[in-house]
């Protein structure tokens, strides 16, 4: 089922666990967290890093490897991982 896209030029791709939209605009990717789940480290800017005080992944994660998420914390604007064998928790934008 297609979600209702009500901007001009938006389209849906992908599945109701991995939903993309796309429009002139922006990029903007949703994927359903689960725990037991394994993401990709995809790397941190400056900005997600600190937005909701997330732990700063340099020298914790290494991008492309795959983690096993342990713990999820969904907030209004953001949501954290906790994950398997690393200290800290991480903006989940980091990770595909």
């Amino acid at each position: 089922m297609e979600p209702d896209c009500k901007l001009a030029g938006s389209a849906y791709v992908g599945s109701l666990a991995h939903l993309v939209i796309l429009t002139r605009e922006y990029l903007m990717i949703y994927r359903k967290h689960e725990v037991g789940m394994t993401v990709k480290f995809t790397g941190c800017t400056k900005e997600q890093i600190n937005w909701g005080g997330n732990s700063d992944p340099k020298g914790l994660l290494k991008e492309g490897k795959e983690y096993i998420v342990t713990k999820i914390e969904e907030h209004s604007a953001h949501t954290k991982l906790t994950l398997k064998g690393v200290k800290g928790r991480f903006n989940s934008v980091c990770f595909v």
